[in-house]
């Protein structure tokens, strides 16, 4: 049976479990959104498209699956490259459908053309041009794919708007990627000797990022950290990944971090750093962080082992998989002067800041709205001092709370 090629990506996208998309329409894009309107999607409507990719990074980020947005063409589709780029360095899988202007006009510099496929290629993990509506079947199955898989990160397929309304039979399809992206990822590297370098340590810490909550693996970061008396750190983007409240945890590492989690990177005999990319905000001077350390690196994307900091073990692989498997190696112990010496750093150095009568205090108002809702809340910033405050003064207990 036939449809278009509008109808058949609303039908894609709803067989694979999504129920609502964000975006704003426009004149390139309003044959997929006569589909969309027939289809019980919810849409939700923005006042700039912006908007919508920064609400779709958030959808994605609070339930783990891909967040769908829509937009037309020429600025409506150039609105979105904020997000994109955010989306790709914070491994967030966001699905972006832009209307473009039709085939025959694509070139001819047409009232709202833009070259979305080429503007967007640097900051997604696939963008294609939907050339036929043969081509969606195909396009959709590799987007999906690469979307989801491995580190998550953004897409982009461009649907130029005579392509919508044309009409296909071929409404499945398998990827048609180079090998090495459909396989499952298994784990590369000498988990063993990480556990021997990790059982022979005194002083451990964990220094956990967004990588965490991506693979899921909050459970497996406490039992490592339980099991072996580490004391755990979290990057910005691994808040929840560890209970804000439990005697191991230091607060943030890096130039907004806390003076106890920055000193124990300076004390500490092994570092294991989980799903997080030593960004110069965390690591300022690379040569110098963890001096005292055996380091080690575990991530899913290779390309950031000794990027910036070097490391003496590094394993790459789903973290969740990974420590599944390196938990079984560890031994279990107890590491009282560790312990002692963080809780002697938490205590000289706690995060405080003058009360007053006469102003309201930012710190004062986050950690009394932490108070109100028992840190059962979703929190969104926006970047600078105030996300800085809520990062150190509403504590996050949970994974998937913090955007």
């Amino acid at each position: 049976m036939k449809k278009t090629a509008a109808q058949l990506l609303v039908d894609l996208l709803q067989s694979h479990g999504v129920d609502l998309v964000f975006g704003y329409p426009g004149g390139a894009i309003l044959p997929f959104y006569d589909a969309l309107h027939q289809s019980g999607v919810r849409h939700i409507l923005v006042r700039h498209e912006q908007g919508a990719i920064h609400m779709a990074e958030a959808y994605a980020r609070v339930t783990g699956r891909p967040g769908v947005v829509v937009v037309t063409s020429g600025p409506g589709a150039t609105n979105i490259v904020t997000g994109l780029a955010d989306a790709k360095m914070d491994s967030i899988p966001v699905f972006a459908i832009c209307g473009q202007v039709a085939l025959s006009s694509i070139g001819s510099d047409a009232f709202q053309e833009a070259d979305m496929t080429g503007i967007s290629h640097p900051v997604t993990k696939y963008a294609a041009l939907l050339r036929s509506a043969d081509e969606v079947a195909i396009r959709f199955a590799e987007a999906w794919h690469l979307c989801i898989s491995g580190r998550p990160g953004p897409v982009v397929l461009d649907f130029p708007k005579d392509v919508q309304n044309e009409m296909t039979a071929i409404v499945h399809a398998e990827p048609d990627l180079p090998e090495r992206f459909m396989r499952k990822q298994g784990i590369a590297g000498d988990v063993q000797a990480l556990a021997i370098a990790f059982n022979r340590a005194q002083r451990p810490l964990l220094l956990v990022g967004g990588g965490a909550i991506n693979s899921q693996a909050s459970s497996e970061v406490q039992a490592v950290a339980l099991k072996t008396g580490s004391a755990v750190s979290t990057t910005l983007m691994g808040l929840g990944t560890f209970p804000a409240n439990h005697p191991l945890y230091l607060g943030m590492p890096g130039m907004h971090g806390t003076a106890c989690a920055n000193k124990a990177i300076m004390e500490c005999d092994f570092l294991l750093s989980l799903g997080m990319r030593f960004d110069d905000r965390i690591a300022g001077q690379a040569r110098n962080f963890a001096p005292q350390a055996v380091r080690a690196h575990v991530d899913i994307d290779s390309s950031e082992f000794n990027k910036r900091v070097i490391v003496d073990h590094y394993i790459q692989g789903d973290l969740k998989e990974v420590l599944q498997e390196l938990i079984p190696w560890l031994d279990h112990k107890e590491l009282p002067d560790w312990a002692a010496m963080i809780e002697q750093g938490k205590r000289e150095s706690p995060l405080e800041y003058a009360e007053s009568e006469e102003v309201i205090k930012p710190q004062g108002v986050l950690k009394r709205l932490y108070h109100k809702t028992g840190g059962q809340s979703i929190v969104a910033t926006d970047v600078g001092q105030h996300q800085m405050w809520a990062a150190q003064y509403y504590h996050f207990d949970r994974p998937n709370r913090w955007l």
